[in-house]
């Protein structure tokens, strides 16, 4: 037997039939949600040039998959959504001054080190609201997450709203180079307050600069959080941040999701293309992040088409993991027929697959063990031997 036969690359994985089924009935739940606020669905190439999508893509460059086409050119997998759709609404579908609501289901690709345990390939359904530059599009995007994870059958779940650009000028203003503003940022990313804390404390700094960065683990809560913010904003840049956030509440509490919803100013993205407003959510006692966002009102720039833009997208895999084990809400049923009846067995399958019933139509004799098959339906009929009452 060779080696590999049964193995799998490095972080793809097989999707059996009852995921499969439970994955579907999530996307779909999703899609006719994000359906029904107008976004239209849209699909792209599975493989995009790397000096186009790939550089244009906030993921590392060590995580991107990447082969070479005939004539030479470097092409990458899709390692996201963002940059695929930000390169078709340049080139196709963005009129200046018309916003223009996007959405996808996908699978993206990354790699991922041996040690990590992590996929390499999963699937993300998402939106992308281009075009408008205002709060309401950001809250408009987190309610519709809010919405949609909601009718996919999520219940306690949180959303974490934080906006870029009121750490980075806060750590410009106090620390003013850049290599000194991404220690702290890595700290923050990877929820490591403690070290944070301690590095803050190792700095050459003003008493009043020191207590301005460990504040910022503080600042957590509802809306109030804002009103306090604003006492100890000393830049332009801080306050600018902090009335985007304030009009945005107002916006997501007219949603009526403000209970689900709070404000983190210490949060912070590994995507780099994120401009202001962004959020993650999280479902309780997960501990892995769900879905994630915000605003990338630079990205279409690299395209040649600068427009605002925000969007939102959610890990399949990891939705599926923080529901649980899903209440199976189709029912299977299985006809089981011999030779001499195969004409009435085929009209009731059709009967009932006509009511929406699922159907599977199975010939006696292809069963070797019949406790094992008809094991994993629901219901089983037998349509055997002569004409008479069927059994179930």
């Amino acid at each position: 037997m060779r080696v590999f036969m049964f193995e799998k690359p490095l972080g793809m994985r097989d999707t059996l039939p009852d995921v499969y089924k439970t994955k579907r009935a999530l996307r779909e739940a999703m899609m006719e949600e994000i359906e029904t606020w107008g976004y239209s669905f849209i699909e792209t190439p599975t493989l995009e040039y790397d000096e186009t999508v790939g550089k244009a893509s906030a993921i590392l460059d060590q995580q991107l998959f990447k082969l070479l086409d005939r004539e030479g050119h470097t092409l990458v997998l899709r390692p996201d959504m963002t940059a695929p759709i930000a390169r078709l609404a340049a080139s196709k579908l963005y009129e200046e001054g018309c916003p223009l609501r996007l959405a996808y289901a996908a699978n993206v690709f990354r790699a991922q080190q041996r040690e990590g345990g992590r996929p390499a390939e999963f699937e993300q359904v998402g939106v992308e609201y281009i075009g408008d530059g205002t709060m309401y599009a950001d809250a408009e995007v987190i309610s519709l997450m809010i919405f949609a994870l909601k009718r996919a059958g999520l219940c306690d779940f949180t959303v974490t709203i934080g906006h870029i650009g009121y750490v980075d000028a806060l750590f410009f203003d106090v620390l003013r180079q850049e290599q000194r503003v991404e220690t702290l940022r890595r700290f923050l990313y990877e929820k490591n307050y403690v070290g944070y804390r301690e590095h803050v404390k190792s700095l050459s700094l003003s008493s009043i600069d020191r207590d301005r960065l460990l504040r910022l683990l503080t600042l957590r809560g509802g809306g109030e959080v804002i009103a306090e913010a604003k006492t100890y904003a000393t830049t332009e840049a801080e306050q600018r941040a902090l009335d985007e956030l304030e009009q945005l509440w107002t916006y997501v509490d007219q949603y009526g999701v403000t209970d689900m919803v709070k404000l983190d100013m210490s949060l912070v993205s590994h995507m780099s293309y994120y401009t202001g407003v962004l959020f993650e959510v999280y479902a309780k006692n997960v501990g892995f992040l769900l879905g994630n966002g915000g605003r990338y009102d630079g990205l279409l720039a690299k395209f040649h088409r600068p427009s605002p833009a925000t969007g939102f997208s959610v890990r399949l895999d990891r939705l599926m993991e923080a529901i649980g084990e899903q209440r199976r809400t189709e029912k299977t049923t299985c006809i089981i027929f011999s030779q001499e009846r195969f004409a009435e067995a085929y009209a009731k399958a059709t009967e009932m697959r006509q009511k929406g019933e699922n159907v599977v139509l199975q010939h006696v004799a292809g069963i070797q063990n019949m406790d094992q098959f008809t094991a994993s339906f629901d219901d089983v009929v037998y349509v055997l031997g002569k004409r008479g009452k069927d059994e179930r």
